[in-house]
């Protein structure tokens, strides 16, 4: 089976391309490596260093085997850059997604699985845990950005018949994440404690994030080849951590003795989010098996045992 995934080189796209290639897939990767890396990629994916606006993207579709399945994770997805440039924000998620629907219309593929963001889509919550009902209301342009694509995937639905499944992940973590990027709060943390560095906690550390072990997330994906079809599902724990309670839990992990510096408020995030995941639990029979406590125990493990990544 044949197989598309952009953003292969990053974080959560290289976890699921190695999960597909041990499935027995033939997978294709398109990465810019802005934030992917080289070292992520698996070298029995083949590889196109290209960005997903560039028009040389149809050549990935040349072949006259259609893919069977996409999975779109490429994206910009720095919320304090899409504040201080919703444009390129919009170019890269809003444009680049469409660039890509648009050559599925050519070789239509039997799906299209698409990354979306349930920390950022629902701004300040009315209720916890947010569940997919809830309405819409990003405080920052990410945020948006991912919205409208959710859109355009139910208008290409309508129009073309393009089947489709969204996943509003939250925080995710794990192994890869980059410890130098400007999103990921755990790898962050790691890599200045692993270092000797006194991390940042922005704002009072009390706000609520719900943190996901990566492997989960892929274990979704992976569902959805058979599964959700036209379906939009959050992905998370139900539970909300907060950002003093994840330092303390790493600190303890890693043996970290000194104590956060703190910072004003990052402007466009939302103060508390944790997401309801009953409907994937109920039409997926998917549920996370990852505890937080062992999967902080796994990501601290393999930045000590890659350094490289560090």
């Amino acid at each position: 089976m044949k197989v598309l995934v952009t953003g292969g080189a990053g974080f959560i796209g290289s976890h699921l391309v190695d999960r597909l290639i041990k499935e027995g897939c033939a997978v294709s990767v398109v990465d810019n490596l802005s934030s992917g890396k080289e070292i992520n990629l698996n070298p029995q994916a083949k590889f196109y260093k290209l960005d997903i606006l560039s028009p040389s993207l149809k050549k990935v579709f040349s072949s006259k085997k259609r893919f069977a399945y996409i999975f779109h994770l490429a994206a910009q997805i720095d919320v304090r850059k899409s504040v201080k440039n919703p444009g390129f924000d919009a170019e890269v998620n809003i444009l680049g997604s469409l660039n890509l629907l648009s050559l599925c219309l050519k070789k239509k593929p039997k799906k299209f699985i698409y990354a979306s963001t349930g920390g950022a889509i629902y701004g300040e919550p009315d209720y916890l845990p947010a569940d997919e009902n809830h309405p819409i209301h990003p405080n920052c342009a990410y945020g948006v950005s991912k919205h409208t694509v959710e859109h355009y995937l139910e208008l290409f639905h309508t129009l073309y018949h393009l089947k489709y499944t969204i996943f509003r992940l939250p925080n995710v973590y794990g192994p890869r994440q980059d410890p130098n990027g400007e999103a990921g709060v755990v790898s962050i943390f790691i890599g200045k404690m692993l270092k000797g560095k006194t991390p940042f906690i922005f704002g009072d550390g009390d706000q609520l994030r719900d943190y996901l072990y990566v492997d989960d997330v892929v274990a979704a994906n992976m569902i959805s080849l058979k599964k959700g079809d036209n379906r939009i599902y959050n992905l998370g724990s139900g539970r909300g951590t907060s950002v003093n309670e994840l330092f303390k839990k790493l600190r303890k992990i890693i043996g970290f003795k000194k104590e956060p510096e703190h910072s004003t408020p990052r402007l466009g995030e939302v103060y508390r989010i944790y997401l309801s995941a009953e409907r994937a639990k109920r039409e997926l029979s998917w549920q996370p098996k990852i505890e937080l406590e062992k999967g902080l125990e796994k990501t601290v493990s393999f930045f000590k045992s890659y350094p490289e990544y560090l």
